[in-house]
């Protein structure tokens, strides 16, 4: 058994059942929708979300602040553990930054204990699949700041490439103007998406139709992907797109493994139903 703890937080998109499985503790972002604060979560109501946010409802997001870490980080430390904390994107949210200064004052309360953060400049199950990279190493026996320099070294290696269904939600994003969503959604533009490596989304193409964006996915993947074995797949509550983008992804490729699932609130309400996203670890992002 390893003497640390791997933390992340609500935004790898990891459902409850297998953050159990990795033994993975994690902490939740907050989500603000049809009057009330909710817990970031893939596991309760996400369904309910997509829904609501179909009907015009309007989510707003909250980082983690330090208070929220340190309930996680205090109990390892005190059960004699360090920590290795893999914090969602700086370029996305403050909840990095809080991680840090939360690890700081624990650690001065803390003399003989050591915990590790890292800004995996990832997101969704992009910053997930990095999470169940470095529990893999950890199980093949990776001390603490092994683990830590395998992560630092990997990280911009993981992929993300994504393509969303309605501009709308980029347009109250500010990432496109009111008249490029209109005369888009007219001509059935979809653009495509990734997040570079200072861990911000990036629009790269545009392309015409939901079958040709999923097919620019897997030439994005065909170009970098340096590891067959495991991909991931998020959605937006559109799980038959899921099934038609891994399709074509074992027909290009013998994929061992996909794992698919929920694009979660903090994401998706950014990028609306219909989302759809590719990970996977390549030669660059």
């Amino acid at each position: 058994m390893s003497n640390y703890q791997i933390i992340t937080d609500s935004a790898c998109d990891l459902p409850e059942s297998l953050l159990q499985e990795l033994k993975v503790s994690k902490v939740s972002l907050s989500v603000l929708f049809q009057g009330e604060s909710r817990t970031d979560s893939v596991d309760a109501g996400i369904q309910e979300f997509y829904d609501g946010l179909r009907a015009g409802e309007v989510a707003t997001t909250s980082a983690v602040n330090p208070d929220g870490w340190a309930n996680v980080i205090e109990p390892a430390f005190q059960a004699g553990q360090d920590a290795l904390v893999l914090a969602f994107s700086s370029g996305l949210s403050t909840t990095y930054q809080s991680a840090v200064i939360a690890a700081n004052e624990l650690m001065e309360k803390y003399p003989d204990r050591k915990a590790y953060v890292v800004d995996t400049l990832c997101a969704s199950l992009g910053q997930g699949l990095l999470v169940w990279y470095a529990c893999r190493k950890r199980d093949e026996g990776y001390s603490l700041e092994a683990l830590r320099d395998w992560v630092e070294e990997n990280k911009l290696n993981l992929c993300h490439w994504f393509t969303v269904d309605d501009l709308m939600f980029l347009k109250r994003g500010g990432r496109i103007s009111a008249a490029t969503a209109m005369v888009g959604t007219m001509l059935n533009i979809k653009p495509i998406i990734h997040v570079d490596n200072d861990g911000h989304l990036i629009n790269t193409a545009k392309v015409r139709g939901r079958k040709v964006a999923m097919e620019y996915l897997v030439k994005k993947f065909t170009e970098t992907c340096t590891d067959f074995d495991t991909v991931f797949i998020g959605h937006g509550d559109c799980p038959e797109d899921a099934a038609a983008l891994e399709a074509l992804l074992r027909e290009a490729h013998p994929i061992k493994e996909v794992i698919t699932g929920y694009v979660g609130p903090v994401i998706g309400a950014h990028t609306g139903p219909g989302v759809l996203v590719l990970f996977f670890l390549g030669s660059q992002r």
